[in-house]
């Protein structure tokens, strides 16, 4: 197998994502940030549903679709047509992973469920993603970020105490399946290097949705209720949290109590504060925050922020501004650590388009944005091709069928 560069992690690993949305799509991207060769399988036609979705990049691309594809070849295959069908276990016998979100059991209606790849290639790592655990009652329900972000109590954590519940702004659910989808695929990997066989990975959004409660939801459990909800607040560390100054808003983390001495004295220089006997450990401050947060809150309020940032800075006192999105993405913190780049586009007005850079670094080394998010199935003829030898006829008879 083939990969653009030899020194990355996974290099010379092939995945083969039949995934669409967020979920599977980002898990697959985490594997090809980190060097694996992954090859997007789509419609012919529409595409992955993200490609409608949000802003427009050129002809078949959004802003959300280019979020979770970058480093990925894609492939356009009719999967409803047996020769689609076909080319998809044929690469399948070629690939390390598989991964795929069908709704329970339509995999297997494709002639592509785990069995039967397995069956054809021992060494495939094939991992499911789903709503609902695949061996409970709810294994056919369709699983969407939202719903499971309200029944796994994400929403009734998030957001202020006197508002409804809240869901996060992000669709973390999907997100965190990605990344604990990501996980199981590198361990499976792991293991195969010592017994020779693959893995079939189940992963569901309600099991990751719970699972980041965290320790919500143990408070919940222990208090026999769920714990309140504190907005920008810490719900056990105080004061931690986003407080307004005269001029805008700020991020303040008092970590420990000699922290919140030399907030009081240093920072809004209200020794009292530090003296009161209610206020002397974290404990006692978020037994009684309801008197002291309306206190710091005034002091804050009359100080403007540069002046309040370098004192919490000259104490020692983790700290920051609240940023807008777009100011968070060009400020000098991303992009002298190269986090948004620009990628070559032939159908943009500029001729590239942004798209953010994978988090690790090895060595010092970011990993790099090797490809750009594909257009709808410019890797087809290639992958085909190269990976399996079609000829140029095969490839325009698939064609003239749709399938391709």
């Amino acid at each position: 197998m083939q990969s653009d560069n030899k020194s990355l992690p996974l290099a010379g690993v092939r995945v083969l994502d039949l995934s669409r949305v967020l979920a599977g799509p980002w898990s697959a991207m985490v594997l090809g940030d980190l060097g694996a060769e992954v090859i997007k399988v789509e419609h012919p036609d529409r595409g992955d549903d993200t490609r409608d979705w949000g802003v427009r990049v050129g002809k078949t691309e959004t802003a959300y679709f280019n979020s979770v594809n970058r480093n990925k070849r894609s492939i356009t295959l009719d999967l409803q047509t047996p020769e689609g069908q076909q080319i998809a276990r044929e690469l399948a016998k070629t690939s390390d992973i598989f991964i795929q979100n069908f709704k329970f059991g339509g995999a297997a209606k494709l002639g592509l469920g785990y069995e039967a790849l397995s069956a054809e290639n021992p060494r495939l790592i094939y991992c499911s993603i789903t709503g609902y655990d695949r061996t409970g009652p709810e294994a056919k329900r369709p699983g969407y970020d939202l719903v499971v972000q309200g029944e796994a109590g994400l929403m009734a954590l998030n957001g202020e105490a006197d508002q409804p519940p809240l869901k996060f702004g992000v669709a973390a659910v999907d997100l965190f399946t990605g990344m604990y989808s990501a996980q199981a695929m590198l361990a499976a990997l792991y293991e195969r290097e010592r017994t020779g066989r693959g893995r079939h990975i189940e992963m569901a959004l309600f099991d990751c949705g719970l699972m980041i409660t965290a320790y919500y939801g143990l408070e919940a459990l222990l208090l026999g209720e769920d714990p309140p909800r504190y907005g920008n607040a810490h719900p056990s560390i105080v004061p931690y949290g986003v407080f307004d100054a005269a001029d805008g808003p700020l991020v303040i983390t008092v970590g420990n109590n000699a922290q919140f001495e030399r907030f009081c004295r240093e920072v809004i220089e209200r020794p009292d504060l530090a003296d009161d006997a209610r206020y002397k450990t974290n404990i006692l401050r978020g037994q009684h925050r309801e008197t002291l947060v309306p206190e710091l809150e005034r002091e804050l309020g009359s100080r403007p922020r540069k002046l309040l940032l370098e004192r919490l800075a000259q104490a020692g006192i983790p700290c920051g501004e609240v940023a807008g999105l777009r100011e968070a993405l060009l400020s000098p913190r991303a992009t002298q650590g190269g986090l948004v780049t620009q990628q070559p586009h032939p159908h943009t007005e500029c001729g590239t388009t942004p798209v953010l850079a994978p988090p690790w670094r090895f060595d010092g080394e970011r990993m790099p944005v090797r490809r750009a998010p594909p257009q709808l199935g410019e890797g087809t003829r290639d992958v085909l091709e190269s990976t399996l030898g079609y000829s140029a006829e095969k490839l325009a008879e698939l064609k003239s069928k749709g399938v391709i």
